[in-house]
């Protein structure tokens, strides 16, 4: 199986080596009140990887790129305002859900999830498509991030056609799902480990990893909470 290294930055900011690529989905880093100091201002990125356009997710994609160099994939709308924000065309990837593309031996696919996007950029708050979730994979090795999302049956499917090796989950309720509907995604997904994101952020976010470990160990999920700036070898 191919090895895969992920580095929880705080939220929903995750850091992955995989087959020799360095990337990031939502890379909220300054700004971010939960990520540590030393991750912020990464040195080397290649691809950058947005499931919406939120600022807590897409807010800093802008400045990681132009400081790394790295590419940006994204939705075809939201990958647009990457252009118009400054981004050059050659580094930005327009995707959408379903489709997939190969980034030098990984392969990146935009799955469905329910939740509404905007960007806040120099031209004011608009549209930026769809949210959605990412599949990361190469060889054997599978991982999901299922962006801002609430429950959704074809996270069956998902399973069943994915079957990721790590599920990384939005717990935080109140903008998506809770702890017990994120252990049932867990469940449905068939992830050999559940990782929790998108919460302790803000005290609107209430959902907690004892809630969701009690949830996943009811359903005989294994899980694994990541503070920001540990990492992860699977």
């Amino acid at each position: 199986m191919t090895s895969a290294k992920i580095t929880y930055a705080g939220h929903s900011a995750v850091f992955v080596q995989l087959a020799g690529i360095h990337l990031a989905v939502d890379p909220w880093l300054q700004g971010n009140p939960l990520c540590p100091n030393d991750l912020q201002s990464p040195s080397k990125l290649d691809l950058i990887v947005l499931t919406h356009g939120h600022s807590d997710h897409a807010g800093d994609a802008v400045r990681v790129a132009k400081a790394t160099g790295a590419s940006i994939a994204a939705t075809y709308e939201l990958a647009m305002i990457m252009v118009a924000e400054g981004i050059s065309s050659d580094k930005v990837i327009p995707m959408n859900k379903g489709g997939s593309v190969d980034f030098k031996g990984v392969a990146i696919t935009l799955t469905n999830a329910f939740h509404s996007s905007s960007f806040d950029g120099k031209h004011g708050t608009v549209y930026a498509g769809e949210a959605c979730g990412v599949i990361i994979a190469a060889g054997e090795t599978v991982l999901y991030h299922a962006g801002d999302t609430e429950l959704f049956g074809d996270m069956r499917i998902l399973g069943e056609r994915h079957q990721p090796t790590v599920a990384m989950l939005p717990i935080g309720d109140r903008f998506t799902m809770g702890p017990a509907d994120a252990a049932q995604a867990a469940e449905w997904l068939r992830c050999g480990l559940a990782m929790p994101i998108h919460y302790k952020t803000f005290d609107l976010l209430s959902g907690t990893y004892e809630e969701f470990g009690r949830e996943c160990d009811r359903r005989g999920v294994p899980h694994r909470e990541l503070k920001p700036g540990e990492s992860l070898s699977v």
